[in-house]
């Protein structure tokens, strides 16, 4: 899911929902110890209303304010709190010294396509040998296949690494180990009752996991796993700690279009990771910039990530091939990269058009059929609309109206209907659809976000 930079097209027309009259709201302002804030404010040098706010949020120790408001690579969490992270970098390891080839399978949002980048990277750097299956989201759909695991059993692979899916791909998993392919699943996608049978199974929202912040993206799951790896292959501290903070920046990209919470360690990943889009020697990265606006030496905001940069690289997944966002961060080429990335904006331009046309005909069938109180949650569907834009459509339902609402494209030669849900924070959509599975052929997500055939 990836905020947009597509401009509101809800016409003068169109009948809002309108609350009913509430009380004057009364603002109850945090207290906190005046001596403790201005003592905080002197060691900082910060204004007294920011020492205020931090000490409100439970930063009112100089040393933990400071950790807060400049974080280091060192203040990441250690990535074997993960439940199920010795098997997975040990066997990643032992792979990389026995020269085995390894597919990495992921999704085709800047979440997976940035989690593939990570540890192809960071495989490579250890001198281990990958290939990368990123599905067509037309083409293929969301998910890990059996055909591509037969695929890749044809080709010799032994080690299968899924990143930002196959959380819920228990039956490709156990087609995989009865091919001889061991499976290791990175994700963080709410998980079923029960496990993949993969030979580790990575993610913080494991039942089992202890980990102390659930909220990582896919590729911050991967992040942790590139950390394992590297020290389980015997990288010295320091060496470690370099490789993972030049690998923050597209892990903050992740993090942001992924629109998961910035706080606590996201936080860490985010503020490290834009800082280092300052100065940024990845020529696709670098040209990526250059046409989402970002002048070199600039330090871009969260917001920057969300509408400008983040949108380039999901359009190549919704309109076209994700591929080509997994050759732009990997080449070395120059021009190569400006061609990628000025074909991302024009694909990103493509985007914004074609959702427009869906976004109009919504916005016309609500005029003709004016929302209420009494619609608890909305659903939409429309023959030809394209399956790549559903979900930023759905979104933009949400911002309007403020409740559950899905965008379904259906297709009038299969009679298959594809689509996808968001959700308000007071919402759990997964949940709610695993209340009615025998209305899908296939269905996931999170609390806000979801998927459906």
């Amino acid at each position: 899911m990836c905020s947009s930079d597509l401009p509101d097209l809800m016409p003068p027309r169109y009948p809002k929902v309108t609350a009913s009259k509430s009380p004057l709201v009364k603002w109850n302002v945090a207290t906190s110890d005046p001596k403790q804030t201005a003592a905080l404010a002197k060691a900082l040098g910060i204004a007294p209303v920011a020492a205020r706010v931090l000490a409100a949020r439970g930063y009112g120790d100089p040393a933990a304010a400071r950790k807060y408001l400049s974080p280091s690579a060192a203040d990441l969490h250690d990535p074997y709190l993960l439940a199920g992270m010795d098997t997975a970098a040990r066997r990643l390891a032992h792979a990389v010294e026995r020269q085995e080839p390894i597919l990495l399978y992921g999704d085709y949002d800047v979440d997976g396509t940035s989690a593939i980048v990570l540890l192809k990277k960071t495989l490579e750097q250890a001198g281990g040998i990958t290939s990368c299956f990123v599905p067509h989201r037309i083409r293929d759909g969301y998910g890990m296949k059996n055909e591509v695991v037969e695929d890749a059993a044809a080709r010799g692979v032994k080690l299968i690494v899924s990143v930002d899916t196959g959380i819920r791909a228990n039956d490709v998993v156990r087609h995989a180990t009865a091919l001889g392919i061991e499976v290791i699943v990175t994700d963080h996608h709410l998980p079923e009752e029960e496990l993949p049978p993969a030979l580790a199974v990575l993610n913080p929202n494991r039942p089992d996991c202890g980990y102390p912040d659930k909220n990582l993206c896919g590729a911050a799951v991967a992040l942790k796993l590139a950390a394992g790896l590297l020290k389980e292959l015997g990288w010295d501290a320091a060496k470690r700690e370099r490789f993972i903070d030049s690998l923050l920046k597209l892990a903050a990209i992740a993090t942001v279009a992924d629109v998961v919470p910035l706080t606590g360690e996201n936080r860490v990943i985010v503020k490290r990771g834009l800082e280092g889009l300052c100065n940024v020697r990845n020529p696709g990265l670098r040209a990526l910039l250059n046409v989402a606006g970002i002048d070199e030496g600039t330090v871009p905001s969260a917001r920057d990530v969300g509408f400008r940069i983040g949108p380039r690289i999901n359009a190549a997944g919704r309109m076209a091939s994700a591929n080509d966002v997994i050759e732009l961060f990997c080449t070395s080429d120059e021009a190569r990269a400006q061609e990628i990335a000025s074909q991302l904006h024009d694909l990103n331009t493509d985007r914004q058009q074609t959702e427009a046309g869906i976004v109009q005909a919504i916005w016309e069938q609500c005029v003709q059929q004016p929302v209420t109180d009494s619609d608890a949650a909305l659903v939409f569907a429309g023959e030809g609309w394209h399956r790549g834009v559903v979900g930023i459509v759905a979104s933009r339902v949400v911002e309007r109206y403020h409740r559950p609402a899905f965008v379904l494209a259906s297709d009038p030669e299969t009679g298959v209907t594809h689509g996808s849900g968001r959700s308000i924070p007071a919402f759990h959509l997964l949940e709610a659809l695993e209340t009615m599975p025998d209305l899908f052929t296939k269905f996931g997500g999170h609390r806000q976000a979801a998927g459906v055939t």
